[in-house]
């Protein structure tokens, strides 16, 4: 049973007086398994955020289905195994990191002894053990960005959605969350992100899909994506300097070493680009 699995989803604004209607979502159809960290993709009013919203039952679509865990979009007793951060966390300021995690674990009726053994667990895990007592409005950006993946968490999710997990955090604080990432899909998880930040999603992401205008434009393995098929490197050990021109057959009759034979890669920014045709 994949993670999540839509059939032509469609979704449809309409202005407040009818004039005008967006196409916000347009026919989509992707499959995300169970277990893989999958990256959504795309401009600024491309869809992703709509999509979000869909699968997490956010709002309702126009047209097509969508199925979380085995369950049509937006099914109550599948919330329980989601775990969502949204771009902003609103979060109550005049609590604490310990407290928000409490309040949170409450309405998921955790047990108040487990609740106070997570919370303490997942502050540890994303580095807010010093300012665990320091009320959240004296957080900075990318401390808050913590707590609210903290919080994201605090259920045990299967399925954890997370909207620019990164964005505020330094260079070594995003290091941190995409190693979180990773750890999350170790231990089974299904990871579905979206993120500006295209580095970012080529060091965690497994597959990708790019949208462009509410379109489905590309979706497959990070890897193959942005592989160069036209051109081939092959990494050698043990060359004289005469040999370094040679095709394979002057390395193995040069007396050296074919360590690998592949397809050069482009960079995910450069594949972002040329989909969405700015490149």
């Amino acid at each position: 049973m994949p993670a999540v699995k839509t059939d032509k989803l469609t979704k449809v604004y309409s202005s407040p007086l009818g004039f005008q209607k967006v196409l916000a979502v347009d026919g989509l159809t992707i499959q995300i398994e169970q277990g893989e960290v999958f990256g959504l993709l795309g401009p600024n009013g491309s869809g992703k955020t709509t999509t979000m919203k869909l699968l997490l039952g956010l709002l309702f679509p126009t047209k097509g289905t969508a199925e979380v865990l085995g369950r049509p979009a937006g099914d109550v007793a599948t919330k329980q195994r989601i775990g969502f951060l949204p771009e902003e966390s609103y979060l109550y300021r005049f609590l604490n990191a310990e407290e928000t995690l409490d309040f949170y674990g409450r309405l998921f009726e955790i047990p108040r002894r487990e609740r106070r053994e997570r919370a303490a667990r997942l502050i540890r895990m994303v580095g807010l053990e010093h300012a665990r007592k320091r009320a959240l409005k004296g957080y900075s950006k990318g401390m808050a960005r913590r707590i609210g993946l903290a919080q994201a968490l605090i259920n045990d999710p299967e399925l954890i959605f997370l909207d620019e997990p990164t964005s505020g955090l330094d260079p070594i604080g995003s290091r941190e969350i995409k190693d979180l990432i990773l750890d999350l899909k170790r231990q089974g998880k299904t990871v579905v992100l979206c993120s500006h930040l295209l580095a970012d999603v080529q060091d965690v992401c497994d597959r990708i899909a790019i949208l462009d205008r509410g379109q489905l434009k590309v979706v497959g393995p990070v890897s193959e994506l942005i592989s160069i098929k036209d051109l081939t490197n092959i990494t050698a050990r043990g060359l004289a300097p005469a040999a370094v021109d040679g095709v394979k057959a002057a390395v193995k009759n040069s007396g050296g070493e074919v360590v690998s034979v592949d397809h050069p890669t482009t960079t995910l920014e450069e594949l972002f680009l040329k989909v969405i045709g700015k490149k």
